[in-house]
């Protein structure tokens, strides 16, 4: 995995951009105001495309110069066809999702590959909260039970075996605390997890080089 690294970004962008190969297509779901493509457009000269349902994060977009259309993630893909993207992210969108076996089957069928980011519910701070009673809040869990858009929270064994249920392998995963790498049981120490997927039946690929 390459790093690029600016200091101005969410932690989380510098690992995905290190997973996308430079020129490549890209499909960014819930990409929010744009700022990720912008961040890969910079960082990796990738083409591509935003989708988003918000007014004011489409508007965002747009003035920023991403493309970007205004769509329903929860009805499928199915204005683009297979293999239309060389990689289809979705970044830290998963968990507001109600649907997610079948948009898991939509990404890795309009991309070549997929970057599934989402916040960790075992992380240990997490787990304290809950003992504690209460639901967590963090930064990469902002929001309080009442208001949150959080429907499908997980751990990372949860999303693995997600993954080999809908028939994906992982090619890479890499978790995150306070926008740090960690290795040592990631399941219980990483806040943030970071997963490149693609179908079961493709030839797992080497990590892209700058």
């Amino acid at each position: 995995m390459t790093t690029l690294s600016n200091s101005k970004m969410r932690p989380d962008f510098t690992i995905i951009a290190g997973m996308v190969r430079p020129g490549s297509w890209v499909l960014d779901l819930g990409c929010g105001d744009g700022s990720l493509l912008t961040f890969l457009k910079g960082a990796r000269g990738v083409k591509g495309y935003g989708v988003e349902i918000d007014d004011t994060n489409v508007c965002a977009a747009l003035e920023a110069g991403v493309n970007v259309l205004q769509s329903n993630l929860e009805r499928g893909l199915r204005s683009f066809g297979d293999a239309t993207f060389d990689m289809v992210i979705l970044s830290q969108t998963l968990q507001a999702m109600h649907n997610i076996e079948g948009l898991m089957h939509e990404i890795t069928r309009v991309g070549k590959e997929a970057i599934v980011s989402f916040p960790n519910l075992r992380y240990a701070p997490n787990f304290k909260q809950l003992e504690a009673g209460r639901m967590p809040v963090s930064d990469v869990l902002p929001y309080q039970w009442h208001d949150t858009p959080n429907v499908h929270l997980c751990t990372l064994l949860d999303f693995e075996d997600l993954c080999e249920q809908v028939g994906l392998v992982v090619a890479e995963r890499i978790a995150l605390a306070k926008g740090k790498p960690v290795t040592d049981n990631p399941n219980v120490n990483g806040e943030l997890a970071i997963y490149r997927v693609k179908k079961i039946n493709s030839a797992l690929s080497g990590l892209p080089q700058e």
